[in-house]
C-alpha cells in the first residue's frame, strides 16, 4: 500500500499548475496526444457553454487526496441455512371470505411487439445519430459531437482527468443530454437502468476503462447525480452516492456520503483511490436503485411451465415472461430489501401466473387460496443458498425467483409477497432474522405470529415446505425478528 501511495503521491505532485513542464519535456514522445492536450488547455475558460464548469475545472487542478476504502457488512449476520427441513402438512380450516380474482390481458390493451423486432427509439435531437448501439433488445441511436470522440486521458495522472474534463466541457454536449433524457422518459428508465444505459454508452465510444469511466462521470454530473472520480494504481475509478448501503459494493466516504465504485460491485481487488472532496456544482441527486415501475424494454417473450405437488395432487403454472427484463435485474448491485420487496412483477407474466392459481382458488374461503399459493412458492423450486448458486449474496426479484430453479428463503419471501399483496390485497411484511427471512401477513387467522408497529402479522414462511400459514420453523419460534420490511403497493 505505501508503495502504492508513494507512486501515487509523485504523480500528483507532476501535476496540477505545473503540469505544463512536464509535457512539454515528453512532446517528442506524446506527439500527437500532447498537441490534443495543448490545443484543449490554450482554450479559454470563458468558452464554457456552463458556467459551473469554470471553478470545477480550477478545483480539479488542486490536492487529490487519498480516501481509504471501504466494504459494507454483509446482509446477514450468520450464513443461511444449508437444508431446509420439511414440516408436518396441517389441515387447512376454511375461513375468511370467498376470493374473486380480477384480471385484465395486458395484450388485449396494449399489443406486445414481435420479439424479432428491433426499434429505434426517436429521440428529441434532429442531428445524425453517430453512435447506436442495442440496449436491452432495443437499438438506440443517439448525437455524439466530435470533440467528445477526441477526449482522451492524458497524461495518467490527475492533470488527465482535468483534460478529459475540458474537453468535454468544450464540446457540443447538450443534445447528447437531450438524447439521453428523452430515452430514460420514453423507456421509464429508473436510475439503475439510466446508469447501465449510460455505462453501454460510454463502453461503446470508448474502448479503454479509464476513458469510458471519465466520460460517464462527466454525463452523470451533467444530469444531476452526485458523481466523483479518483486514481487507484493508475486507474481511473467512478463512484456514485447512494443514502441507501449497497451490500459487497467497496465505497468511500467524501464528507459524510458515500460513493460507491459500482463497477468493482463484488470485486476484492479494490483500493484505496486519490481524489477530491467537492462535488461537481447543483449535481446533488443520490443513486436510487428502487424499481418501483418496471422500465419499457424490448419484448423478448418466453414461456415455462412450473410444476408443484398441493394435496397429492400434481400441478403445473404456465407463465410467459421477457428475457430482456431476466437481463436486466441480472445486472442489479445488491440492493437493500425494501428495493427487491417493492419491484412488480411484469404485468404479463403476473397475468399468466394468475390466470393458472385462479383456477384453483377462485371462489374458496381466503385461508385456502393463501396456502395454495404458498405451496406453490415452497414447491416449485429448488432450495439453494446464493453462495453455491452465484458464487456470492444474490436478492432476487420476484420475476428472477420465477425463473431460475433454485433460489433460497428471501427470494421465495420476496415472490410470495408480491403474489399475496396482489392477489388478495392483504398487508404483507418481510420478516427478517439473523440468518433466515419469512413474512407476514396481517389477517385475522390463528398461528405463530409477530407484532410489527402494534398491529399481529401471522407467519407465512416460503421456505418452510409444507409448513401452512401460521406455521413458523422450531429454531426461530423463540426468537425476535432483526428487522421487517414493509411491502407497499398492490
Amino acid at each position: 500500500m505505501q508503495q502504492n501511495k508513494d507512486g501515487e503521491q509523485k504523480q500528483l505532485r507532476l501535476s496540477g499548475r505545473f503540469n505544463l513542464v512536464l509535457l512539454f519535456c515528453t512532446s517528442f514522445v506524446y506527439a500527437e496526444s500532447f498537441a490534443d492536450f495543448k490545443s484543449s488547455q490554450a482554450k479559454s475558460f470563458a468558452a464554457y457553454a456552463d458556467e459551473r464548469d469554470n471553478g470545477f475545472r480550477t478545483y480539479l487542478d488542486e490536492q487529490f487526496k487519498e480516501y481509504r476504502v471501504h466494504i459494507g457488512a454483509p446482509l446477514y449476520e450468520e450464513p443461511k441455512p444449508k437444508v431446509i427441513s420439511s414440516a408436518q402438512p396441517r389441515e387447512v380450516i376454511p375461513v375468511g371470505p370467498k376470493v374473486f380474482i380480477k384480471l385484465e390481458n395486458p395484450q388485449e390493451q396494449t399489443p406486445l411487439k414481435p420479439s424479432s423486432s428491433e426499434e429505434i427509439i426517436p429521440t428529441v435531437s434532429d442531428l445524425k445519430k453517430e453512435l447506436s448501439f442495442n440496449f436491452y433488445g432495443t437499438t438506440l441511436a443517439f448525437h455524439v459531437d466530435e470533440k467528445i470522440k477526441s477526449a482522451n486521458f492524458y497524461p495518467q495522472n490527475q492533470a488527465g482527468i482535468a483534460n478529459f474534463f475540458n474537453t468535454l466541457a468544450l464540446s457540443a454536449y447538450k443534445p447528447l443530454l437531450a438524447d439521453i433524457n428523452a430515452v430514460k422518459d420514453d423507456m421509464q428508465l429508473n436510475d439503475w437502468a439510466l446508469y447501465m444505459l449510460v455505462t453501454k454508452m460510454s463502453e461503446t465510444l470508448f474502448h479503454e476503462g479509464d476513458e469510458s469511466k471519465l466520460f460517464a462521470w462527466f454525463i452523470f454530473n451533467k444530469l444531476g447525480y452526485n458523481a466523483k472520480v479518483g486514481l487507484a494504481n493508475k486507474h481511473i475509478t467512478l463512484m456514485l452516492h447512494s443514502e441507501k448501503d449497497i451490500y459487497s459494493t467497496p465505497n468511500y466516504t467524501f464528507s459524510d456520503k458515500k460513493f460507491y465504485a459500482l463497477s468493482e460491485y463484488s470485486k476484492s481487488t479494490t483500493s484505496s483511490v486519490y481524489s477530491y472532496d467537492k462535488s461537481y456544482p447543483e449535481a446533488d441527486k443520490a443513486l436510487d436503485l428502487s424499481l418501483t415501475t418496471l422500465p419499457k424494454f424490448e419484448q423478448n417473450i418466453k414461456s415455462k411451465t412450473l410444476k408443484f405437488t398441493y394435496n397429492s395432487k400434481e400441478m403445473q403454472i404456465k407463465y410467459e415472461y421477457n428475457q430482456n427484463l431476466i437481463d436486466f435485474m441480472g445486472s442489479y448491485p445488491q440492493a437493500d430489501y425494501e428495493t427487491y420487496f417493492n419491484a412488480p412483477l411484469d404485468e404479463q407474466t403476473y397475468f399468466s401466473i394468475a390466470k393458472e392459481l385462479k383456477k384453483e382458488i377462485d371462489q374458496k374461503e381466503a385461508s385456502l387460496g393463501i396456502n395454495f399459493v404458498l405451496s406453490f412458492v415452497q414447491n416449485a423450486f429448488e432450495y439453494e443458498r446464493d453462495a453455491e448458486q452465484f458464487g456470492r449474496e444474490k436478492v432476487m426479484f420476484a420475476q428472477e425467483t420465477l425463473f431460475f430453479d433454485k433460489s433460497d428463503c428471501e427470494d421465495r419471501a420476496v415472490l410470495f409477497s408480491r403474489l399475496v399483496k396482489k392477489l388478495f390485497r392483504v398487508p404483507v411484511i418481510g420478516v427478517k432474522y439473523k440468518d433466515h427471512m419469512a413474512t407476514g401477513l396481517y389477517i385475522p387467522m390463528f398461528g405463530d405470529s409477530v407484532n410489527a408497529g402494534n398491529r399481529r402479522f401471522v407467519l407465512a414462511d416460503p421456505t418452510y415446505i409444507n409448513a401452512r400459514v401460521g406455521q413458523s420453523m422450531p429454531k426461530y419460534k423463540p426468537l425476535r425478528p432483526e428487522s421487517f420490511i414493509v411491502v407497499r403497493g398492490s
